[in-house]
């Protein structure tokens, strides 16, 4: 239960204290007259005007009981979407690598680089889409934009299965691209909307290490339709149909579920919805304003940490993409069966949620996200060199090469924490969603360019690829570094304004934390590094 000193907080004195719902139209009516009234410090006039419905008067102290009874309620609404929706999103989109080995390539008559433009064109999608998806994700209930969204790519999926040719792949791979540049910039948002933000960096890692689940999922699957061999349809058809139906019915389903917001959540009762936006004040990156602010489109473009996680983005999804694309070829051509490759595809993804979750229980316990992701580059550089020079000639070598290509993907962990420090470094709506798609734009180019790297002339070894991945690496850490000495000189400077007896950089009421003021226009905050 909430004290009654929560209660006072959320009302101006003066109000009885039997008011009821009548007690908020009263402060709202109140602001309305007066735009410009300051209270506590705080400018309403400055906040979006639903949210400042349910912004409290002044700080208010919630319990840890409290607050862990609070983040179970935003769990099954909120993570519970995030992590089935990104695991629905991965296993949708890797059921091309799982479909060439059981067929595709020869039935649909692919020649040369067409397998690698199949995954490229998704990202030249996303690459031209993601800011105008950025600017809608701003703007409309996000809850719904979200279930429209996985509706329509569960569809284009299921089509993928009438396709015959380079053309009619290559057109609903370009749509499937589309559809879902939606997902991961709308989380990025949703997780700074709902979670504070030492809670962020767990749940981005839950949302992302789906990419593991659907590699062990997705590959017992893919066995099990592998293992149809009549019917009207090829098994790689069925693979494409059934997800794509499941993910229409799954996004119906969202769309009823979850909430846009805590402010609109008709799940909750009032009294929670106003505690869930007092429990973010501590991040000051806000909730939600939807007005657009040039100012803060060139701070988010000037800024360089924006610039240092678009770079981790390039540095980790142009590895990733070409490995995930490929990774079925590479791993059957070290000299296991198709219906083995499947099976081995489990032990990655089992591998990808260690490093995943790993790194995230490292953060936690040390609170050292960049030097983190300098520790998991390590068994990066280690695993593509071996791949480079031992030759799969024996048993025991070609075993050994299998562990080397998995732990050549430690280097993910960085792409996740990276996600998980923009949406907590980055304040301001207008410059979170630019440096969102900022983000995004830098990370499907990575994407695009993955694939491309494989050059069908180069295999099986493709040491082009694995050279290529080995430079991304070596720039992946100078900007880690780079980054973490930025971002500590900018908190020493914050630190020296307090010492001096500035109070905006020392106020632990957080009075404009809601007042969509960017992480540069307010000294109070803090980065995290």
């Amino acid at each position: 239960m909430v004290n009654d000193t929560h209660r006072d907080a959320v009302a101006p004195a003066g109000l009885p204290e039997t008011a009821g719902d009548h007690k908020t139209d009263l402060v709202e009516a109140e602001r309305a007259q007066t735009p410009d009234l300051v209270k506590s410090g705080q400018r309403y006039d400055r906040m979006d005007k639903e949210l400042a419905q349910y912004v409290a008067e002044g700080r208010i102290h919630i319990s840890e009981e409290e607050n862990t009874r609070l983040r179970r309620l935003v769990d099954k609404r909120i993570l519970a979407i995030m992590v089935t929706t990104y695991f629905l999103q991965a296993i949708d989109k890797g059921t091309l690598s799982f479909a060439s080995i059981m067929g595709i390539v020869q039935d649909t008559n692919l020649q040369g680089q067409e397998y690698q433009w199949l995954t490229t064109c998704i990202y030249i999608a996303i690459l031209i889409v993601e800011y105008p998806q950025n600017y809608i994700i701003a703007r409309v209930p996000i809850a719904k934009y979200l279930s429209f969204s996985i509706i329509a790519w569960g569809t284009v999926l299921a089509c993928t299965a009438a396709c015959t040719t380079f053309a009619g792949l290559v057109t609903v791979r370009t749509l499937l691209g589309i559809f879902e540049s939606v997902c991961q910039p709308a989380f990025v948002i949703i997780s700074s909307t709902w979670y504070k933000r030492e809670e962020q960096a767990s749940r981005v890692t839950y949302w992302y290490m789906m990419n593991g689940a659907q590699q062990m999922v997705g590959g017992l699957l893919a066995y099990c339709f592998s293992l149809i061999t009549t019917g009207p349809l090829k098994s790689w058809q069925w693979l494409f149909l059934s997800y794509g139906v499941i993910s229409v019915i799954y996004g119906v389903f969202v769309g009823w579920w979850m909430p846009d917001s805590p402010m609109r959540a008709k799940c909750f009762s009032e009294e929670d919805k106003r505690l869930m936006v007092e429990r973010v004040r501590s991040n000051q990156t806000g909730i939600q304003n939807r007005q657009f602010k040039k100012e803060q489109v060139w701070e988010a473009l000037k800024d360089p940490q924006a610039w240092g996680y678009a770079l981790i983005q390039l540095c980790t999804t142009l590895p990733t993409s070409g490995l995930g694309s490929f990774q079925g070829i590479i791993i059957k051509s070290f000299g296991f069966t198709t219906l083995q490759t499947q099976l081995l595809a489990m032990v990655l993804g089992a591998y990808i949620i260690i490093v995943l979750l790993g790194s995230s229980w490292l953060v936690k316990k040390t609170n050292q996200n960049l030097l983190v992701m300098l520790g998991f580059c390590i068994p990066s550089f280690i695993g593509t060199a071996l791949l480079m020079t031992i030759p799969p000639d024996t048993y025991s070598r070609k075993v050994g090469l299998c562990i080397c290509y998995y732990i050549t993907l430690s280097f993910w962990s960085a792409q996740t924490l990276a996600l998980s420090m923009l949406s907590r470094n980055v304040a301001g709506q207008t410059k979170k969603s630019v440096a969102v798609a900022l983000n995004f734009i830098i990370w499907s180019t990575g994407n695009a360019i993955g694939p491309q790297v494989f050059l069908s002339w180069d295999a099986p070894r493709y040491f082009i690829a694995f050279a290529t991945h080995l430079g991304c690496y070596c720039l992946l850490v100078i900007v880690i570094i780079g980054l973490r000495f930025y971002l500590v000189a900018q908190n020493k400077k914050r630190d020296a304004l307090a010492a001096a007896g500035v109070h905006e950089a020392k106020d632990e009421n957080m009075t404009h934390a809601f007042e969509d003021l960017t992480d540069k226009e307010n000294p109070n905050f803090r980065y995290v590094y």
